[in-house]
């Protein structure tokens, strides 16, 4: 698997979600990008973050994609921690510069930067709109997403993959009522 080959069906969310989104169901299989650092270099790609694609740095990567399902897909209560002892490997130092007053991140260990930073956004998602990260409404899709739509009510990963499956479920279902 190439860096600019990404064979996941959705991809460009934020960081956090699209973390989650390495994770994805074809055919009622569930595929994984992350099984090896092959797939976690076109991950990083994707993302334009600038670490190695070693095996300490998916090693903390995947902590903390477990840490992000648990919160998103389980509870704040039960996830939070496990979030937390990801976020406690980085910080924001502020800092004043020709330019103005700034932000930099820092981090105890390098290799925990691109989890930190997914970590991190998860924090910005739910300060910015917490109900509008949302898991496709689909019954077998377990991708994530970030709802941008004017009015706040996607339900579906992709109107083109999911949401059309569910209209000719319905189409269908309908059809053999009659």
């Amino acid at each position: 698997m190439s860096a600019a080959h990404d064979p996941r069906p959705l991809t460009g969310e934020p960081v956090s979600l699209d973390l989650l989104n390495t994770r994805w169901n074809r055919e009622g299989a569930v595929q994984d990008l992350l099984t090896d650092t092959d797939g976690l270099a076109v991950w990083l790609a994707a993302n334009a973050l600038d670490f190695p694609a070693d095996d300490t740095v998916l090693r903390h990567v995947l902590q903390a994609r477990d840490a992000l399902a648990a919160v998103v897909d389980g509870s704040l209560d039960e996830g939070a921690g496990r979030v937390d002892a990801v976020l406690a490997h980085g910080r924001i130092r502020a800092t004043l510069t020709a330019e103005g007053p700034g932000e930099r991140v820092e981090f105890e260990d390098a290799s925990w930067g691109p989890a930190w930073l997914a970590a991190r956004d998860y924090l910005e998602l739910l300060n910015t709109a917490p109900d509008r990260v949302r898991r496709c409404a689909h019954d077998t899709c377990i991708l994530h997403f970030f709802d941008t739509s004017r009015n706040g009510t996607r339900r579906w990963c992709s109107m083109a993959a999911c949401g059309n499956r569910a209209k000719a479920s319905r189409h269908y279902a309908r059809t053999r009522e009659s």
